[in-house]
């Protein structure tokens, strides 16, 4: 099994274990080794007990797994794991017939839309490294990061074509630029060479993508807001983006095939990891262009979402709404919540309407969240404002974090 470690020494060749120089050491015909290097002996690392953690196995695994449970749903748009998973080796493969590869920067400006997501597969693929570009910045600011990060591609939202038009103008990069088409969206234009459909269509849906060499090699590009000058790139790598997936499942409890709800916004911090985490336990992402009310509500009811990710601002806007948007949601929701501490008040509201909140806190140099409000069974019988109380506080370390 990859991570075990065969022994290549006879235990026939060893006599009696002994005390050296320097600490415990076992004696053979030949010489005395100290036993800390006896198990070290024709141990290197190969492609028998070896392999780099990346978090593109997730999504691989839940196509070959769960082919046809549903992985995304945005409007009228259904598709399977195995569906999107062959889109994502399209994109991949697609981008690298047009010579993107290892180490370029591919960005992307979009709202939680389906090709955002699968963005964040298919661009590390090829070994390329996803910028996903923050929606609400002007064009000078994009432009910067478009520039600083070196973009070679750029996936644009037709919401976001002026702004990202005169971002690549201003930049001066000559790239390739790709227009989302979005048949649920009114207006926008093509400011691209080609549509991403059309991409994808020059893609082969069985690539054979590689997974990295390191596991420390780049997977995606954040830039933090820059409120005292230009915004500062953070590099993730493969094997924190991969970790903290896995710290999400484990912090949330979630299991297998959860619904989840796409209100976070995929450009911060990457959705703080939650597109790799939805591959990993194989859910069903429920996109949303615009966080509303009305549509997070319409959203929970219909499509039976059991978790969100949201600042505390739209827990607020949540807890403000008619009363009338929040009848016959009848299943466990359980929400995340970061940013500015939430107050006790706002927990307490989405508590009192059958919501479960727990508060994370983190940077994007940290991936998203690194430290949860971690929740004790033994608190559960204590009034509901002290519950609150408890879950306002900021929390101790995630469980793929350390000290």
């Amino acid at each position: 099994m990859v991570g075990s470690r065969p022994c290549s020494v006879n235990p026939e060749r060893w006599r009696k274990p002994g005390f050296g120089p320097t600490g415990l050491t076992m004696e053979n015909e030949m010489n005395t080794v100290p036993l800390a290097d006896v198990f070290e002996i024709g141990l290197d690392r190969n492609a028998a007990n070896y392999a780099a953690l990346t978090p593109l196995t997730f999504i691989q695994r839940a196509a070959a797994v769960y082919p046809e449970h549903t992985a995304v749903v945005y409007g009228e748009v259904r598709r399977s794991w195995a569906d999107t998973y062959g889109r994502c080796c399209r994109l991949a493969s697609a981008l690298e017939l047009r010579g993107i590869g290892k180490g370029d920067t591919v960005a992307v400006i979009a709202s939680n839309i389906p090709e955002i997501f699968e963005a964040h597969f298919g661009v590390p693929m090829i070994g390329a490294v996803l910028n996903a570009l923050n929606t609400r910045l002007d064009a000078e600011a994009l432009a910067f990061t478009l520039q600083h990060g070196e973009a070679k591609a750029l996936l644009v939202d037709p919401e976001f074509a002026n702004v990202a038009e005169r971002a690549v103008h201003i930049s001066g990069l000559k790239m390739l630029v790709v227009d989302i088409e979005d048949a649920s969206f009114e207006g926008g234009r093509r400011i691209g060479q080609i549509t991403y459909e059309q991409l994808l269509a020059e893609g082969d849906p069985r690539y054979a993508w590689a997974p990295p060499g390191d596991e420390w090699e780049a997977i995606a590009l954040n830039y933090t807001s820059g409120t005292t000058g230009d915004p500062k790139g953070v590099v993730y790598h493969h094997r924190g983006a991969y970790l903290n997936a896995v710290s999400n499942v484990l912090s949330w409890g979630m299991g297998q095939h959860p619904v989840y709800l796409w209100t976070l916004p995929m450009f911060h911090c990457n959705g703080w990891c939650f597109p790799w985490t939805l591959a990993a336990v194989a859910g069903t992402n429920v996109c949303m262009r615009h966080v509303r009310a009305d549509a997070i509500f319409n959203a929970i009811r219909e499509q039976r979402v059991s978790h969100f990710c949201a600042a505390p601002i739209v827990l607020n806007l949540l807890n403000n709404a008619p009363a009338a948007l929040k009848e016959n949601i009848v299943q466990k929701v359980k929400a995340m919540t970061a940013g500015s501490a939430p107050p006790a008040p706002v927990i307490e509201g989405m508590e009192r309407m059958g919501f479960e909140v727990t508060q994370v806190y983190g940077l994007t140099e940290t991936y998203g969240p690194c430290v949860v409000s971690a929740w004790h069974e033994a608190w559960n019988e204590k009034p509901l404002e002290e519950k609150a109380r408890l879950k306002a506080r900021q929390g101790v370390r995630s469980p793929c974090s350390t000290d």
